[in-house]
């Protein structure tokens, strides 16, 4: 996931200025804390979502430029708009990438099918600032192919001056009191995942029945919206034109700092928990850069920078322990555990399967 979506856009960085002088002398600063990440030139193609990497904003760091800074090694950094547009780039392109940053199902999907290589952990030596919660998750059991890099929930946004009612769970989505006023997820897992709920079925494991029940829930449900969007969601909730949406939290957190109209509401039947990680395509020409640029990542002020920019949790306990009480307190950015442990996480389904959960989402949208 990532902190918007937006349209594909390619951002070539080309600082290749070396380290300005004194500046790793300076206390607590990422290039005082590097482990191996002299000098050493090259270049690697990272592949991310897109808004997913703290770009330098208000005096914050500029991730990217720091790396090639410190390293020498040029970035060539594009962004993609789903995990599913990612692996089409990845099985039906001659492009090669260095560092990927997939979701956990689709990380599940591309060990099974061997688009990753194995991680050689010894130049990745900050690997050890990963918590505990974060290894052996069950799209990488064995920590081969995969370093977290974020996670975060979905949720539901409201604008409390539009939304007639009280918001306590996905049920608002259905809500015919606000007929006209209601935004639904427009992707097929993220949707479908909310109507199972809906419908009071294991999201967990998805069966053609229960895609069946949850099309006829979406069916219901189309009469009573305004539309469906993805990065249509943050003009709709932001410019007060619609009263209630689900998104993913991070996201949510950014809307309302700026509307303060808007307000959240983790429901109450629990959301996708999701986990969105490093990887290393199997093609990769630069494996030990790319695996030099996971290390820098891993650095806990490099990992602050990208949290606070991108406004979801963190699984590096270094950065954990330097954030701000007032972030650190933020159920978007960290529900509690009790939260997390009434949510569901998706897992690889078969094409046949995935498949059949497209075409019935189409057919419900219509």
């Amino acid at each position: 996931m990532k902190k918007f979506v937006c349209l594909l856009m390619l951002v070539c960085v080309t600082a290749t200025a070396l380290v300005c002088a004194g500046c790793g002398n300076m206390p607590g600063s990422a290039a005082n804390n590097a482990s191996g990440d002299e000098a050493t030139g090259g270049e690697i193609n990272v592949y991310n979502w897109g808004e997913y990497i703290s770009v330098g904003e208000d005096d914050t760091m500029d991730v990217i430029a720091e790396f090639e800074s410190r390293t020498g090694i040029n970035v060539n950094y594009t962004t993609y708009d789903t995990n599913e547009q990612l692996y089409n780039q990845l099985a039906n392109s001659n492009s090669s990438y260095d560092v990927i940053i997939p979701s956990d199902y689709m990380i599940a999907k591309l060990i099974e099918e061997g688009y990753l290589a194995e991680l050689n952990f010894d130049n990745i030596p900050n690997y050890k600032n990963i918590m505990d919660d974060y290894k052996n998750l069950s799209f990488d059991p064995d920590n081969k192919f995969s370093v977290p890099y974020s996670w975060g929930v979905t949720a539901l946004v409201y604008n409390k001056t539009l939304f007639n009612g009280e918001v306590k769970g996905w049920d608002a989505l259905w809500s015919e009191e606000n007929s006209g006023n209601i935004l639904m997820f427009d992707n097929s897992r993220d949707a479908m995942a909310i109507a199972m709920q809906h419908a009071g079925l294991d999201v967990s494991n998805m069966t053609t029945e229960s895609i069946d029940a949850a099309a006829k829930e979406l069916k219901n449900q189309k009469p009573l919206l305004k539309a469906y969007v993805m990065d249509k969601v943050f003009n709709e909730m932001e410019g007060g034109q619609a009263a209630i949406a689900p998104y993913y939290a991070g996201d949510i957190a950014t809307m309302m700092d700026n509307n303060e109209d808007l307000d959240y509401c983790l429901p109450q039947e629990g959301g996708n928990h999701f986990v969105d990680s490093m990887c290393i395509p199997k093609n990769s020409k630069n494996k030990a850069l790319a695996e030099k640029f996971i290390n820098f990542m891993l650095e806990p002020d490099v990992a602050l920078a990208n949290v606070e920019y991108i406004c979801y949790g963190t699984p590096n306990q270094g950065a954990l322990d330097l954030m701000d009480d007032e972030m650190k307190n933020n159920e978007l950015i960290n529900p509690p555990k009790e939260y997390l442990d009434k949510c569901y996480s998706f897992g690889n389904i078969s094409q046949d399967l995935y498949q059949y959960l497209e075409e019935k989402f189409v057919k419900a949208k219509v």
